[in-house]
């Protein structure tokens, strides 16, 4: 069962702010994407809009600290490790590299989202919080600490 993930970006024009970076909140942005492949990739959704009842995973918690500048035409890694698995939420930890020509990749920023598990009522449109359903649970871990401490 997989703990961890990545995927592999590239800054965009319309990524970047006046100043010629990647704007803080884009990486948010970033970490949202790697997180809906990784979904993807085991044959699950974020929105189980389809499902009875419809299935969300808003975030209750998020955070990002910028250590490196990425900048337009940059080449960066996005790497999701699962931190924790509780009965209704699931915390993830977020490393962005960037690849540096002929030399170390650079750690760009490290965020972490907590995302819960609810259930909409379609009478009532409210959120209610739910149990992680079993069929994602079995296909997912939590990453070992020492993933957690690199």
């Amino acid at each position: 069962m997989p703990s961890e993930f990545k995927i592999t970006r590239q800054v965009d024009f319309g990524d970047t702010d006046a100043a010629g970076v990647v704007y803080f909140a884009n990486y948010f942005r970033f970490m949202e994407a790697c997180e809906s492949a990784f979904f993807r990739s085991l044959g699950l959704n974020l929105s189980e809009e389809h499902s009875a009842p419809r299935m969300g995973w808003p975030r209750v918690s998020a955070r990002c600290d910028y250590r490196e500048p990425l900048r337009f035409g940059d080449t960066f890694e996005v790497r999701l490790f699962i931190k924790e698995i509780k009965p209704k939420a699931i915390s993830y930890v977020f490393r962005f590299t960037k690849r540096v020509p002929d030399g170390a990749p650079v750690l760009a920023a490290e965020g972490e989202v907590t995302a819960v598990c609810v259930t909409f009522n379609p009478d009532t449109r409210k959120m209610t919080s739910s149990e992680i359903p079993a069929a994602v649970l079995a296909k997912i871990q939590a990453a070992p600490p020492s993933a957690l401490a690199q």
